[in-house]
């Protein structure tokens, strides 16, 4: 799929959305109403965000856990309804391959394994679920895309905002022209990191600092609202390196980026302070979103006419969650292409690399 019948697809997808039909409205109806197994692959803090949301998926539910810990792993198994015979160690994984009940591999691990478990899930045959960032470099992304290729796999990027109803909102006013012609994009995303010991401060696992995990939201921000890919990017870091935190990844990234249109998004990514928001401005007004990406509480403002005002969304048949966990499956059983696929995760890690190299050199990079 081009990159413009890809936006054509998540506008199609937002107005199905915007009616309140839910999460994959736009995608055909599945031929049969199995629900797609999925394996959750590393148990840590976000799986206990995922798990749960399983209960209210249509067309998803866990089948598989996949864990360096047996004893966690039968933990989680009796409390999410697991077969013994669908617990996997690193060690076992590849066999998974004869588990039927298994249809996507879902990898919630840190950046620098993405790539590897990617591969073997795909090798397995199994389609995949990649958490973001989709991998450490450019180059390891183009490898994830040609191994699920190769073996006739799905892979999409989870990027959760894509299914979430304020940001669907937004995405649908600043696109429509409700706001008149956009001019300036805000975008800051951040917080207070803080065990310096955990694996995001850890270069060969993290790929990089605040940018990596929790700027990528300002960058995905910019361009999911514009619907456009940036041309030029100018990025500044500000790190402590005396800060033990920061021996080994940046802190803040003050980035901006310039589109074809002549929007320019200014941008933040913070490991040191703490900010949730964007705002798009258009020639009739703007639209505020502020918390813009939490996993829950997320509210607009819009100001049109002289007047400001809370701005709800339109509620969606599932939450964002269920909504990205179910588009997989949906995307599964009819052969359609993720409206965040992995091309679309491979875009952001070369934006990436271009704001690291940018702040690295000192100069404006064109993309």
């Amino acid at each position: 799929m081009t990159l413009t019948s890809n936006r054509r697809t998540l506008l199609k997808f937002g107005a199905a959305a915007s009616t309140g039909l839910g999460a994959g409205a736009a995608l055909a109806s599945p031929q049969t109403e199995r629900k797609l197994g999925y394996a959750i692959m590393g148990l840590g803090m976000y799986a206990d965000i995922i798990l749960p949301r399983f209960a209210e998926c249509r067309h998803s539910r866990v089948t598989a856990l996949v864990s360096g810990s047996p004893e966690k792993a039968r933990r989680y198994a009796a409390q999410y309804g697991v077969p013994e015979t669908g617990l996997y160690t690193y060690d076992t994984f590849d066999t998974i391959r004869d588990n039927p009940d298994v249809d996507i591999v879902y990898v919630i691990l840190p950046n620098g394994m993405h790539h590897e478990w990617t591969l073997r899930a795909a090798a397995a045959g199994k389609h995949v679920m990649c958490e973001k960032p989709m991998a450490n470099t450019a180059a390891e992304a183009e490898a994830m895309i040609a191994a699920c290729r190769a073996a006739d796999r799905k892979l999409m990027i989870g990027y959760r905002s894509h299914f979430e109803p304020n940001n669907r909102e937004a995405i649908r006013m600043a696109r429509s022209g409700e706001l008149g012609k956009l001019s300036v994009i805000s975008a800051e995303t951040g917080f207070n990191i803080g065990d310096p010991k955990q694996w995001r401060l850890n270069r060969a696992l993290a790929g990089g600092g605040s940018m990596m995990d929790i700027g990528i939201y300002s960058l995905q921000a910019a361009r999911y609202l514009t619907g456009e890919e940036p041309v030029a990017v100018t990025a500044i870091e500000s790190t402590d390196r005396s800060d033990i935190r920061f021996k080994e990844v940046e802190d803040t990234i003050n980035f901006l980026l310039k589109f074809p249109s002549g929007v320019v998004a200014n941008c933040v990514s913070s490991y040191g302070s703490g900010h949730n928001r964007y705002r798009v401005v258009g020639k009739d007004g703007w639209l505020d979103a502020e918390p813009a990406t939490a996993y829950n509480g997320n509210r607009l403002r819009l100001r049109k006419g002289g007047q400001t005002v809370d701005h709800p969304a339109p509620a969606l048949a599932n939450n964002q969650f269920a909504g990205m966990l179910d588009h997989l499956s949906q995307c599964v059983m009819t052969n359609a292409e993720p409206i965040v696929s992995g091309e679309e995760g491979l875009r952001d890690m070369r934006i990436i690399e271009a704001i690291y190299t940018s702040a690295r050199e000192g100069r404006t990079v064109t993309l």
